[in-house]
């Protein structure tokens, strides 16, 4: 029961700083909204694929593109966390390594999927306004989605984390992080179809999990 309580408070406190944070939470639906508002309209004027236009396609890749960047990121929360001594407190606490590591997935999920959850949303008012055509939303798609999101975010954020725990320093975890996530993004399909791309990045294509 301890290590249930402790799983709780962990996640608990990881909301509540996520909800003090109002920069975050703000910038967190903004910059997806920038892109898919300026690169999407405007590259979305000249192109369009399979009869899709643009804005509307890469708005499943900006969903994955929130989650990417919010979910690993979420990693530095443990470099400062070591900083400020609060991860030595909870490691003396009862709680075993793996209930720790549990509480702040879970925290960090909540905290990315909440962003997700306001994307789809705002994509749902866009179709309904006209602004993006071509998406379905339905029962269905939606569930389809939000089971998607929340594997890839349960995944990114224990990446986020695992790298986080061997990093000392804020800068030292966004360099890092950096050299992970831009690859990723861009070899996604998110922005363009892959199915063109040269032969050499295929491999780098297959092994990457935004793909999917």
């Amino acid at each position: 029961m301890s290590d249930l309580k402790g799983i709780y408070a962990l996640w608990y406190r990881e909301v509540k700083v996520f909800q003090r944070e109002r920069s975050r939470v703000v910038s967190s639906i903004i910059n997806p909204l920038l892109w898919l508002l300026i690169i999407g309209g405007g590259l979305g004027s000249v192109l369009s694929f399979e009869g899709i236009n643009y804005q509307s396609f890469i708005y499943p890749g900006v969903l994955i593109q929130a989650a990417l960047f919010s979910a690993v990121f979420f990693g530095v929360y443990i470099v400062w966390d070591k900083k400020i001594d609060f991860l030595k407190e909870v490691l003396v606490s009862p709680m075993s390594r793996t209930s720790i590591f549990i509480g702040k997935i879970l925290g960090g999920s909540t905290d990315t999927l909440l962003q997700s959850f306001i994307l789809l949303v705002i994509g749902y008012l866009f179709e309904v306004l006209g602004i993006m055509s071509g998406i379905v939303f339905n029962p269905f798609s939606v569930a389809i989605s939000v089971v998607f999101l929340v594997m890839t975010t349960v995944g990114l954020v224990s990446i986020g984390l695992i790298i986080g725990s061997q990093m000392e320093s804020p800068e030292g975890f966004q360099l890092v992080v950096s050299f992970l996530i831009f690859p990723m993004f861009f070899l996604s399909g998110a922005l363009f179809p892959i199915e063109n791309l040269p032969i050499w990045l295929a491999p780098f294509d297959l092994f990457n999990p935004v793909t999917y």
